[in-house]
């Protein structure tokens, strides 16, 4: 049986990467709702097996300017209440953890570049543990605070919270696994060349490291998805 996953994408570069060809090969059939392209209003939240919120250069916060956000909020607290299979990346983590009550805030500066994650004890006894050892993406100014009943899987130095899941059905991660480093970074240099000016980061250290830490992240990357779209429960 076929199953649907949906991925509600903010920019059109910041898409599913290596997580994609996973999917595939887990039985789910991908479709993208692409902000501006897509109404939000038309994605019944509890139809889809499997719903990913991606990445996007704005903030929680920031609703009064992008009322997409409340859209999506709404979306995510309507399928998060029913414990459906949800992922969120960045952004999507972000939206995650705010529908459930946690809070998200600026952290006053920005963590990009690939660095490896610290696990906690509940990271390293589930999907993450793929991860150990593994540096990767983090593009981010904004954190969010552990939602209630959730449990904290890994933190760096910069941020003490990178990823929380909810049972077995709803994982958030601040960083990005998906990206295709392999493939290069260049889209994401150029998408956001104003953010890493303002942030003074070096794109030739940033695609040194992608080409360097891409093998090692698409494959831990493939197998943390992997074990936990296994323990998915409906």
């Amino acid at each position: 049986m076929v199953k649907t996953a949906v991925a509600i994408r903010h920019v059109h570069f910041e898409d599913l990467g290596t997580f994609e060809a996973a999917l595939s090969s887990a039985g789910y059939r991908v479709h993208y709702y692409d902000l501006g392209v897509h109404d939000l209003r038309t994605l019944d939240p509890l139809r889809p097996e499997l719903m990913i919120v991606l990445g996007g250069p704005v903030g929680v916060g920031q609703a009064d300017l992008y009322p997409f956000l409340t859209e999506e909020l709404d979306l995510l607290r309507t399928r998060l209440a029913e414990n459906r299979p949800t992922l969120g990346l960045c952004l999507g983590a972000q939206q995650i953890a705010a529908a459930l009550g946690a809070k998200v805030a600026s952290m006053g500066e920005k963590e990009i570049g690939f660095s490896e994650l610290s696990l906690t004890e509940a990271g390293r006894n589930g999907p993450l543990r793929h991860l150990a050892g593994v540096p990767v993406l983090h593009w981010h100014g904004d954190a969010f605070q552990i939602p209630d009943t959730a449990a904290c899987l890994a933190s760096t130095p910069v941020c003490q919270n990178q990823a929380f899941a909810l049972g077995s059905n709803v994982l958030a991660l601040q960083f990005h696994p998906e990206v295709d480093a392999c493939a290069g970074v260049e889209r994401w240099l150029v998408g956001h060349a104003a953010e890493l000016a303002m942030a003074g980061k070096d794109l030739r250290e940033l695609r040194e490291q992608a080409e360097k830490m891409g093998p090692t992240l698409r494959d831990g990357a493939r197998k943390m998805l992997m074990e936990w779209l296994k323990g998915l429960t409906e």
